[in-house]
């Protein structure tokens, strides 16, 4: 209304800007703005169609730090949503993964038998390796061998010994590690109609109970003292055993230990 009257009447415009109650300012505005949008747009629309993995950020920072445009980050960003630009690159759709499957606890003993390897230093920094044998149905450790090298025919000397006194599994459950894929240790299996499972590689909740083993293996003894050498080691290995089966509850069988489990399924 203060431009018609302006333009129609011999009132300045200051004074009709008055009588409207609009600043002179305002009058005054030209869209100037719908010229840079179209422009923001065109650039935005080109660069965007050449660089097809860039978003927003990308974008913005090119025309600013690159090119030198000194638009606002709201104005340019408020241009892209208007285009739907960030709409052009369809979110990958999350893969449900299936939980692994619980490991079946066996129905009585040496059903299922896991064997692992672990590792450690002494004193003076020498390596040494733990060989780790579990029975699935009442966790209880069956054995830990411990010395600088433990082979293929060192492991099937354990198995041996610890057969004698406990009896023959049906399975042993073992990861891909050279000792445990050994044409040795298969003939023997073999010859004992024992079933050599393996787990798939980088798998090892395949093989939690001896997973879950060896973490209490070492927070409860290995990593308790300074071994000065295997014979010690040996020795923290054997006494400790005892007390895991014998003493020590396990929650995973019902808080009893697995001495108990055992003889309750006797």
């Amino acid at each position: 209304m203060a431009v018609i009257a302006a333009r129609r009447t011999d009132v300045s415009i200051a004074c009709a800007c008055r009588a409207f109650e609009v600043s002179e300012t305002c009058y005054r505005y030209s869209p100037i703005l719908r010229h840079e949008n179209e422009e923001i747009a065109d650039l935005l629309i080109g660069l965007t169609t050449a660089k097809k993995t860039w978003g927003f950020g990308l974008c913005f920072l090119y025309l600013r730090n690159v090119k030198g445009y000194g638009w606002n980050h709201k104005r340019v960003y408020r241009i892209y949503c208007d285009l739907e630009l960030n709409l052009r690159i369809k979110p990958r759709k999350r893969l449900k993964r299936d939980k692994p499957d619980a490991l079946a606890v066996p129905e009585k003993p040496n059903l299922v038998w896991s064997m692992d390897f672990m590792a450690d230093q002494l004193a003076d920094g020498r390596s040494f390796r733990l060989l780790n044998v579990l029975d699935d149905f009442n966790r209880e450790g069956l054995g830990i061998e411990v010395d600088f090298s433990l082979p293929t025919e060192r492991v099937i000397r354990s198995l041996n010994q610890i057969i004698e006194w406990r009896g023959k599994p049906e399975t042993i459950r073992v990861d891909n590690g050279p000792e445990y894929i050994s044409g040795k240790l298969l003939g023997w299996a073999e010859k004992r109609s024992i079933t050599i499972l393996y787990i798939q590689p980088g798998q090892p909740q395949q093989n939690a109970y001896i997973e879950r083993y060896n973490r209490t293996v070492r927070h409860e003894w290995l990593d308790q003292y300074i071994i000065e050498t295997i014979e010690e080691a040996q020795a923290f290995a054997t006494d400790w055993l005892w007390t895991y089966n014998n003493e020590r509850p396990n929650m995973g069988i019902g808080g009893i230990t697995p001495a108990q489990k055992l003889k309750m399924a006797a």
